[in-house]
């Protein structure tokens, strides 16, 4: 039962979190989809990886429009995914094996579906079931033009009229219409949404979008302000779309409701805002942490990786909370084909990444001996820093992105959003369901362990001929596999974490310029140590590197005559402090 307890920093501080896209884990009824009683299923896996916390993205009802992210019933499961029960039993398997349980909440909009919405159309104009979302008349001799020029996140207009006459605002797919958080209504709601599965046992919340609620369409200046492209953010929280200061009242309010429980809810952030804004999210007044996105957009670089490193501390130490780490999550490219390909610096290394998505992966060699490499060295740099790290299913195989899927079969809006020149495949190659078993072949009616062997239905998202390489029962025979080194280090990280933010930079840390023969990639060591004198070391150069003295623990590449190759990393307890 809720009760009243005054906030503190909580388990999430420091906690190995290993994100779950549920349609694509394990499906455990042969529908093709990945269900709540799959993940129950794999709880021993995922125990015996090492991690300390599970995060399911959207399991609720939903037409599936956008994933799970169109919402039509906050509070039950998607009866394709199970039920409540199922729910309950994956709760209390997760916690019998010292597994904590955060969900998705996606505050910003709902489905078209949601019964809010229905409602909405059928009272029209003024009405205080409108009220609940952005309603507003249009421009023009008859209102038949849009109430702003906005684009939509996923391509298309931002405003679809509706019968009467009126818009509404849908910052993503017209699917999914954005709750007006100026309705006292829409606040209480969201309350009891956060107790409801609170009282179920849920430990924390992973806010979906948490920059966007606030908004300010009271003005005279809105069609200078872009809704997508996200090129115009500000510092000082007047942005009328993103960011804006009033979002933290709402944060504030949440914080009462966490703190009811013992021990208080735990909550992180999705807040895609400038780095200087990212610790307002984190404050223990409001969510307590919130991503640092600065690794999943960095290029391998020693310039990229050091500045993300700096960014994440600054920020955690300014809202008195504690750093996050994010390598990748369902929204970005793997993180072994993103490395893969050739690493120049900013807007240029993005367009090649999506040029290559794009065009089948036909556009750009992806190296990937060298994308698993890299991988593996920025886990280990990932893994030692203070702090919580995330980690997102299919990376602990080492899997690359699935650049191929048919244009036919993509489930991803962004793929029937965006047409012409612009026209962009989205998120789907990180997103197909995970091959558990190497001998399941998908050519002879199997699904590489993903689907029971009798399933009625193929994947959701069919899996190449080549996840045979990359099952997780022909990795956990591999010593030197990807998995081997995953729990290595999840395991070794729990007992060499020491205190929130301690990090000192060694004197080995620093630029030394290009790497011989490494296209646009900067060299030089990355080099840190915590309090208790654990250290780690990553080369971007072509030189070998000397280690510090001390012992070495882990290593995500085999040394070269006692030193750290490129792009490797290394893990080390300091013969002296």
């Amino acid at each position: 039962m809720a009760t009243e307890k005054s906030s503190s920093r909580s388990w999430m501080s420091d906690a190995a979190i290993y994100q779950i896209y549920p349609r694509s884990f394990k499906d455990s009824t042969g529908s093709g989809l990945g269900d709540i009683a799959g993940i129950t299923q794999q709880m021993d896996y995922l125990e015996q990886l090492g991690i300390e916390a599970i995060w399911l993205s959207p399991f609720y009802p939903s037409p599936l429009v956008d994933g799970g992210y169109d919402v039509a019933d906050y509070c039950d499961v998607d009866p394709r995914l199970g039920s409540l029960d199922d729910f309950d039993d994956m709760i209390t398997a997760a916690h019998a094996h010292g597994i904590k349980v955060i969900v998705d909440i996606v505050p910003n909009h709902s489905s078209n579906q949601h019964p809010w919405f229905k409602a909405a159309l059928a009272a029209g104009p003024g009405s205080p079931e409108r009220d609940r979302y952005i309603f507003r008349d249009g421009r023009g001799e008859h209102g038949e033009l849009p109430p702003t020029n906005w684009n939509a996140n996923f391509g298309g207009p931002a405003w679809t009229r509706v019968a009467d006459g009126q818009w509404y605002l849908h910052m993503f797919t017209p699917e999914q219409p954005d709750f007006d958080w100026s309705c006292p209504e829409v606040h209480a709601f969201f309350c009891d949404v956060l107790a409801f599965w609170s009282d179920r046992g849920v430990d924390g919340f992973r806010i979906d979008v948490a920059h966007g609620l606030a908004k300010d369409l009271d003005r005279d200046d809105l069609d200078r302000w872009h809704l997508a492209e996200g090129d115009d953010m500000v510092d000082d929280g007047t942005h009328p779309l993103w960011d804006r200061n009033e979002v933290h009242e709402i944060y504030r309010e949440w914080r009462r409701v966490f703190d009811r429980y013992d021990p208080p809810r735990s909550a992180v952030a999705e807040a895609w805002v400038l780095p200087e804004r990212q610790y307002l999210y984190a404050r223990p007044s409001e969510l307590g942490q919130t991503f640092n996105f600065e690794f999943a957009k960095a290029t391998w670089t020693y310039d990229d990786m050091h500045a993300a490193i700096e960014e994440g501390l600054k920020a955690a130490i300014e809202s008195d909370s504690a750093s996050t780490w994010v390598l990748s999550n369902h929204d970005v490219p793997r993180v072994a084909t993103r490395y893969a390909l050739p690493q120049i610096k900013a807007t240029r290394y993005h367009q090649i990444a999506l040029d290559w998505l794009l065009r089948d992966g036909s556009s750009y060699d992806e190296d990937r001996e060298l994308g698993e490499r890299r991988a593996r060295a920025a886990l280990l740099l990932e893994l030692a820093l203070p702090g919580s790290a995330y980690v997102y299913q299919g990376e602990e195989l080492g899997l690359f992105e699935v650049a191929d899927i048919p244009w036919a079969a993509l489930e991803d809006p962004t793929a029937t959003n965006t047409h012409g020149p612009k026209r962009e495949k989205g998120r789907d190659g990180c997103r197909v369901p995970l091959p558990w078993v190497a001998a399941d072949d998908p050519a002879q009616g199997g699904s590489f362990g993903f689907s029971p062997a009798d399933a009625d239905a193929a994947p959701h998202l069919l899996q190449p001929a080549w996840f045979s390489d990359y099952a997780a029962d022909r990795e956990e025979a591999d010593p030197t596999s990807m998995l081997a080194l995953y729990r290595d280090a999840l395991w070794l990280r729990r007992k060499l974490r020491g205190c929130a933010n301690d990090l000192k930079w060694l004197d080995l840390d620093g630029r030394t310029g290009l790497a011989d023969g490494a296209e646009g990639a900067e060299g030089g060591v990355i080099a840190y140590r915590r309090d208790n004198g654990w250290a780690c070391v990553t080369n971007f150069g072509a030189a070998p590197v000397e280690l510090p003295t001390g012992r070495v623990l882990l290593t995500s590449s085999p040394l070269v005559d006692g030193r750290l190759a490129q792009d490797s990393s290394a893990w080390i307890m300091l013969a002296e402090l």
